[in-house]
C-alpha cells in the first residue's frame, strides 16, 4: 500500500493519494469498462500531420491512473500535443529480464454522422462499449490500467520488471511515438527483452467444444508510397498523347487488379494447420476461396497475410476543368510478407512500368518469430484458466503496429490482447470501421486473463 504518489510530467506533476485495498478480480473487472469509456471520451484523432488534437489528454490521464496507485510515470512530448506516458514496475526478481506491455492511445478519424452512436461518446449499449478506439486499442489501455492499478492496490508485484508504454502515433507509423521513444530515449527499456501489444488474443469459435485465440507472431512490411507520372501540360481542348492523367490511371489500374502470388510463410502455415486440424478439414492456401469461406469473420485478416499486396488509396492531378496537367500523382498502401520484400518490389515496377516514379513515403520491415518459449506457455495458461476450450495458435498480422520500433531493440514482440468475442461479432470490421465497439464481458475476460498472464510470465 503507497501513499501519497507522483507522476513526472513534463514541467508539471500529478499528485494522488490511494485509500483503500482491493483484491484481485471484481475492482479490476468493474473499472476496465469506466476506463476505456473515458479514453475513448478523449478525442485522439490522428490525421498523420499534426492538425488533430494530438494525445496528450490522454497521456495526462494514463499519467494521473497510475500515479494514484503508486507509480512515478513519466510523459514524453516529441511534438506538441504528440505525448507518451511510460512506467516502470518493479518485479519480485528485477535480475530476470523485463516485459513491456506496450498500447497507443492514438485513433484514426471518425465522422459522427454515419455512426450509430457518437464515435468519442464511450456510450454502452447492446452489451458493448462504443467508439472510435474500442478495439483499436483503448480497450487494451483500459485492461492494461486496470489490471496494473489493482496489482497496486494489494501490493501483487510481477515476477519480473514491467515496462508499461502508452503510446502516440501508431495510427501514421509510430514517428511521434514508438519510434521516437526508441532513438531518443532507449534506456527506458534497459532489460526488456520480450513485449506484448496488439493485435492478437481475440478469440474465433470454431464449436462448442474449440474456441481458438490467435496470437500474433508476425506481421506484414510496409511501403507507403507515392506515385507520380510527369506528362506534356497542354490546352483540355486538344488531342494530347502524353496525358499524365491517363498514364497514371492505367498503372494504378493494373495495380489495383493484379492478382498477388501466394506465398506460404512459417506462421502462415502453423495457422492454417492449427485450423485445419481444429475443422477437421484440410485447407489449402492455394486454393483461396475455398480456404477463406472456411473462415467466417477472420478471413479478411487471414487472406491478406497469403500473398504481397499493393492497395491503391489516393489519387491528385490537375487545377482546372480545361487544364491537361502536367503532373499527376497517386498513394499506395504497399504490404510484403516476411521474407519478401525484394520479390514485392520487382512485381511492383514490372506492372507499374518505367513511365511511372516511386517514391515511398513510409517503410518498414516485416516481422516474424516462432511460437514457442515461456511466454507462449504464459498465454496459454491464462486463456486456459479463463476459458476452458481456449487453445493459443499464431498468426500474421496484414498490418503493421509498434512493434517494428521495439524489434529494433531486439525485443521479441507478439499481438496479445485478450478478447473472448461472440461469434457473430465482425471483428475484423471493428478495425478502423464505422461503428467500432467491443464487448463489455470481452473487457472484463481480457482483463482477468492478463492479470493472469502477468502471473505466469
Amino acid at each position: 500500500m503507497r501513499g501519497s504518489t507522483t507522476a513526472t510530467v513534463e514541467g508539471s506533476s500529478v499528485s494522488e493519494t490511494s485509500t483503500d485495498r482491493a483484491g484481485i478480480g471484481e475492482r479490476a473487472e468493474n473499472e476496465v469498462v469506466d476506463l476505456c469509456r473515458d479514453l475513448i471520451r478523449i478525442d485522439t484523432s490522428n490525421y498523420g500531420d499534426h492538425s488533430g488534437p494530438g494525445e496528450r489528454a490522454a497521456a495526462e490521464y494514463i499519467a494521473e491512473k497510475l500515479a494514484e496507485v503508486g507509480l512515478e510515470p513519466k510523459i514524453f512530448e516529441s511534438h506538441k500535443g504528440r505525448a507518451s506516458t511510460v512506467a516502470r514496475i518493479e518485479g519480485e526478481d528485477p535480475s530476470r529480464p523485463a516485459l513491456l506491455i506496450h498500447g497507443h492511445t492514438d485513433v484514426v478519424p471518425a465522422n459522427a454522422a454515419d455512426w450509430t452512436h457518437d464515435p468519442f461518446s464511450g456510450e454502452i449499449a447492446d452489451g458493448c462499449v462504443w467508439g472510435r478506439g474500442a478495439v483499436d486499442m483503448k480497450d487494451m489501455d483500459a485492461m492494461t490500467l486496470a489490471v496494473v492499478r489493482d496489482r497496486m492496490r494489494s501490493g501483487r508485484k510481477p515476477p519480473r520488471d514491467i515496462v508499461l508504454a502508452f503510446l502516440a502515433d501508431e495510427e501514421a507509423g509510430g514517428t511521434y511515438g514508438a519510434r521516437h521513444l526508441v532513438d531518443n530515449h532507449r534506456d527506458l527499456f534497459d532489460g526488456v527483452t520480450e513485449a506484448i501489444g496488439e493485435v492478437g488474443g481475440f478469440s474465433f469459435t470454431v464449436n462448442e467444444n474449440l474456441r481458438l485465440y490467435l496470437v500474433e507472431t508476425a506481421q506484414k512490411g510496409m511501403h507507403w508510397m507515392r506515385l507520380t507520372v510527369d506528362g506534356t501540360a497542354g490546352h483540355g481542348s486538344m488531342t494530347n498523347d502524353d496525358n499524365a492523367i491517363t498514364e497514371l490511371c492505367e498503372a494504378v489500374g493494373r495495380l489495383g487488379r493484379h492478382k498477388w502470388p501466394v506465398r506460404v510463410t512459417k506462421t502462415v502455415r502453423s495457422f492454417l494447420d492449427e485450423l485445419s486440424d481444429a475443422l477437421g478439414t484440410p485447407l489449402d492456401p492455394e486454393d483461396m476461396e475455398a480456404t477463406l469461406a472456411k473462415l467466417g469473420g477472420i478471413a479478411k485478416m487471414v487472406g491478406a497475410t497469403l500473398q504481397n499486396s499493393a492497395a491503391p488509396t489516393m489519387l491528385g492531378a490537375g487545377y482546372k476543368v480545361n487544364v491537361i496537367p502536367g503532373q499527376a500523382t497517386a498513394h499506395v498502401d504497399g504490404r510484403f510478407l516476411p521474407g519478401y520484400e525484394e520479390e514485392f518490389l520487382a512485381d511492383l515496377d514490372r506492372i507499374l512500368g518505367p513511365r511511372v516514379k516511386r517514391e515511398d513515403v513510409h517503410g518498414d520491415k516485416a516481422l516474424e518469430t516462432s511460437f514457442d518459449g515461456s511466454l507462449v506457455d504464459a498465454i496459454q495458461l491464462a486463456l486456459k484458466a479463463e476459458d476452458p476450450i481456449a487453445r493459443a495458435v499464431p498468426y500474421m498480422l496484414s498490418g503493421g503496429t509498434d512493434a517494428k520500433s521495439f524489434d529494433d531493440l531486439g525485443i521479441r514482440c507478439f499481438g496479445f490482447a485478450p478478447l473472448k468475442l461472440p461469434p457473430e461479432l465482425d471483428f475484423a470490421g471493428m478495425f478502423h470501421g464505422v461503428d467500432e465497439r467491443v464487448p463489455v464481458e470481452g473487457l472484463t475476460f481480457g482483463a482477468r486473463v492478463l492479470d493472469r498472464f502477468i502471473d505466469h510470465s
